[in-house]
């Protein structure tokens, strides 16, 4: 006998809705036309300074907004983007960048418990540290420019330096492998019609 969902109540429905990857927990996005990605805003770099966003058009982007204490960074993203590194991480048309966008439990999320982070579970590629601003806002200035809805968030940049594909919360890697590597196969700013 079929149970009936005549009797599913509106948080179990919300429950199911994150489990299965509906759009309550954030959909994959692709804005409806290309728009410039914003220019990170990092105190410091560990593991290597990427250099700036526009540094690196070129080469498809990857950004993964974490905390430290965040439970979806530490079961989804986090090792989505070690997966990344091995995938990736030899190619010179793409760069991983995490960036630590602590905007709650600034007294835990310090950058020592980060580099122990790092150290610890053997990360190699950028990450950089969230700046803020002059202000007393705790919410980061890239965080705010990217519009994030807090953690984790992974943003797809393509080679001309535009946002391609956003991403709040968990979801399918190899739909997200899919556009890097469709945007792999794009030419890069440089080319032009032949």
């Amino acid at each position: 006998m079929r149970p009936s969902t005549r009797y599913v109540t509106a948080p179990a429905m919300f429950i199911l809705t994150l489990v299965l990857g509906g759009t309550a927990y954030g959909a994959a996005t692709r804005p409806a036309a290309p728009v410039p990605a914003p220019e990170w805003e990092v105190s410091e770099w560990l593991n290597g300074d990427p250099g700036s966003l526009e540094d690196n058009r070129g080469r498809v982007v990857l950004i993964e907004f974490f905390q430290l204490w965040c439970p979806g960074c530490t079961r989804f993203s986090r090792p989505l983007f070690r997966r990344w590194d091995r995938l990736y991480g030899e190619r010179d048309d793409i760069r991983l960048v995490s960036i630590h966008s602590v905007f709650e439990g600034h007294g835990h999320q310090t950058v020592t418990r980060l580099r122990d982070y790092l150290a610890d579970h053997q990360l190699t590629h950028s990450v950089g540290i969230d700046a803020y601003g002059p202000d007393d806002d705790e919410t980061p200035l890239t965080m705010k420019r990217y519009r994030t809805r807090g953690t984790p968030q992974v943003v797809i940049v393509d080679k001309q330096g535009r946002l391609r594909w956003t991403r709040f919360g968990g979801f399918d890697p190899a739909a997200a492998e899919r556009v890097i590597d469709q945007l792999l196969a794009e030419p890069g700013p440089e080319a032009g019609p032949k």
